[in-house]
């Protein structure tokens, strides 16, 4: 186990609890903080916990064992629980959870990322959909404007393994990417922020209708739909130099591959491909677990596109593949990297109060609700992105790895 220098666990906590939280703002004093991660991850669920309180914050603590093979609770759960205990959601507890708290902060980490190797596929969607309506006790109290989140990686040998790289090698990716080794990286990422949201408002300014993306191993048409705006991380994820919008799930149309893995219920799932027709996958297949990727595809409204999303390479330090989707969907390197979300809708990309929209208004517009799945599948080969306006004019906004706009 590598130990992270005591200066840049500070700086990290700092980072999150400073600039994550609240929306890129950082945490006020009083504010109540849900603290999620694994034994693992001790030094830094630590400093993130003194950060908090020396910030006048508050924190209820989800400490929890190492999710491994030979240890996982969850793993136990599934090979001998009954299908009662395995759905089992103690609703009381989660409704009190999200009533009393703030800003969520999850360290997302991976003592053994095969932790649930051997598992059905189905056992494992049956445990994650009982979760189902926590993240809509969440999603409700975020679009109030009440509640924030944000997620950090904490690096393990496991991990390190899977994308190939030394353990030291995969530290300097997150070290790099979060800016630790500047002198004030609060001030740093507020920097780079700015600098993606000028992009984002040349996005929004464009009014843009639908998007043509065209590449060796695509050629995909989506709509971006009535009253969208553009997001960017914002603080939500650290780190995050990705755009994004939550399409009209309508119209999406054509084919899309993907030359990276993804992991979804602790399966890698490799070679991804998906053929669209009216908003709707209509063929699938993966060189590796394509039986996990159809089975999340088979979760209701999981078939359809949540999130379109582009990164520029311009801001992105991360140059490896890292084997987790918050890295990944960052990725910078030489093309930057063109990703897709199937499942839910993010509604914050709505140009308006959320809180005014009913859950019938959402399905007019296009959002797709799948509270069960969202799952980003990404690609980092070259491709070019054609905005249609509303005009019916014709602009290039994306190409060689990043944004073309005026």
């Amino acid at each position: 186990m590598m130990k992270l220098d005591e200066s840049l666990l500070k700086k990290y906590a700092q980072v999150m609890v400073h600039y994550a939280l609240n929306n890129g703002n950082g945490i006020s004093k009083g504010d109540t903080v849900f603290l999620i991660g694994q034994e693992c991850t001790k030094d830094l669920f630590t400093a993130i916990a003194r950060e908090i309180y020396g910030a006048g914050g508050n924190v209820i603590s989800n400490y929890q064992p190492d999710n491994t093979r030979d240890n996982s609770l969850p793993r136990f759960l599934l090979q001998n629980g009954s299908d009662e205990q395995i759905s089992f959601f103690a609703r009381p507890y989660w409704q009190g959870i999200v009533d009393a708290t703030d800003h969520i902060l999850f360290i997302i980490s991976e003592p053994d990322i095969h932790y649930l190797e051997g598992i059905p596929s189905a056992k494992i969607s049956m445990m994650n959909s009982a979760r189902a309506p926590y993240m809509k006790m969440r999603e409700m109290k975020e679009q109030a404007g009440k509640l924030s989140w944000s997620l950090c990686l904490y690096g393990t040998q496991s991990m390190a393994d899977e994308a190939g790289l030394t353990l030291e090698e995969y530290w300097e990716q997150i070290i790099e990417a979060c800016y630790l080794r500047e002198d004030d990286p609060v001030t740093k990422w507020k920097a780079v922020q700015k600098e993606i949201e000028d992009i984002k408002d040349k996005l929004d300014a464009l009014e843009i209708e639908k998007l043509h993306i065209k590449g060796e191993d695509v050629d995909l048409e989506v709509q971006i739909g009535q009253h969208r705006k553009w997001l960017s991380g914002g603080g939500k994820n650290i780190p995050s130099f990705e755009i994004f919008t939550s399409p009209d799930w309508r119209g999406t149309n054509g084919y899309i591959n993907f030359n990276q893995p993804l992991y979804y219920s602790g399966k890698r799932i490799a070679g991804v491909s998906l053929q669209f027709e009216n908003g709707i996958v209509v063929a699938s297949s993966a060189s590796e677990n394509e039986d996990a990727l159809k089975e999340m595809i088979s979760q209701e409204n999981a078939d359809k596109v949540g999130e379109f999303s582009l990164t520029d390479r311009r801001h992105s330090r991360i140059t490896k593949f890292m084997a987790t989707t918050l890295f990944d969907e960052n990725t910078g390197g030489e093309f930057g990297n063109t990703h897709i979300a199937l499942g839910n809708a993010y509604k914050d990309t709505f140009a308006g109060d959320m809180s005014t929209v009913s859950d019938e208004q959402w399905a007019e517009m296009g959002y797709n609700s799948c509270p069960k799945v969202h799952t980003d599948i990404i690609s980092t080969t070259n491709r070019t992105v054609t905005a249609t306006l509303r005009d019916n004019t014709q602009t290039v906004i994306y190409e060689e790895g990043q944004f073309v706009l005026d």
